[in-house]
């Protein structure tokens, strides 16, 4: 097990900017613990994976992440670890660029630990992923972001929301059927001006990101649909079918889709009317 050590606040690379921002978290609530030296040139763009005891799943997720791939992208990987004691963190320094550590005495919200991640982010985009979640078609994906971000002001867009799918060695016939739905679920709801993106991976220009204050920390479900709903002050949201990601199957697995999707419909009703979730505490399916 790797422990969180005391950090040097040098290395915090504008972090206290950064929190000073509506909505993001005490600049006491984690440290930054791992740094590997960067080029000089600003990157484009920093992948953020929130984690919590995710050894089982995390070096898939992060190999994906090659040197040939970072340099070709300017890609930076930022882990945010939210109390892990398994082996989580030792994988992260085997591949991260950059690791923080939650050092508050609560349970860390998943939109706490993306803050976190994205509060020392260099990049001008901001790819948020899930440890269990990671591109279909590493190439392309990333190859669509570059493209994307060469437009995107013009056309007004701020975000990309990315469809989800089982990976096929692990699919069976309803998740084929769940996610032709959601994905064009999604699709359609960013059609008409709603924004709307699934947390396993979302795209948003950094600086819309802090304007908008941030995931509210304080949501422990529905999040993503909240962030995404207030991003559209700033443009629009785009759907790119050629940014495809896998997910675990994991939670369905073991809820199945009709208590999984049922809880996603009420928390994101409850995001929408209350400002907060139903869900007190998000339950994580390890």
């Amino acid at each position: 097990m790797v422990a969180c050590p005391a950090t040097d606040q040098r290395q915090l690379f504008g972090v206290k900017e950064h929190l000073q921002q509506p909505g993001f978290i005490s600049a006491s609530a984690f440290q930054l613990v791992y740094s590997r030296a960067l080029p000089a040139e600003k990157r484009l763009m920093s992948v953020v994976i929130p984690v919590l005891q995710e050894e089982k799943l995390l070096e898939k997720t992060l190999a994906v992440f090659t040197p040939e791939l970072r340099s070709c992208f300017s890609i930076e990987v930022i882990i945010s670890d939210g109390g892990s004691t398994d082996g989580t963190l030792e994988i992260a320094r085997r591949y991260a660029d950059k690791i923080v550590c939650h050092t508050g005495s609560h349970r860390q919200t998943i939109a706490e630990g993306r803050n976190c991640g994205a509060a020392v982010a260099e990049g001008d985009i901001l790819i948020f992923m899930n440890g269990d979640t990671y591109p279909a078609a590493p190439d392309q994906f990333f190859s669509a972001v570059r493209d994307w971000s060469q437009y995107a002001r013009q056309k007004h867009e701020a975000a990309l929301a990315c469809p989800v799918h089982i990976p096929p060695e692990e699919r069976i016939f309803f998740d084929r059927v769940f996610h032709l739905f959601y994905n064009t679920y999604v699709r359609l709801l960013n059609m008409c001006g709603i924004g709307m993106g699934r947390g396993e991976c979302q795209v948003v220009w950094a600086e819309h990101f802090r304007s908008a204050g941030g995931y509210n920390a304080r949501i422990a479900a529905g999040e993503d649909f909240d962030l995404f709903r207030r991003i559209t002050r700033f443009g629009s949201i785009r759907s790119f079918r050629q940014m495809l990601v896998y997910e675990s199957p994991r939670r369905f697995r073991r809820y199945g889709y009709s208590r999984v999707l049922w809880t996603w419909t009420v928390n994101a009703l409850s995001v929408m009317i209350r400002r907060k979730a139903v869900s007190d505490e998000w339950e994580a399916v390890r």
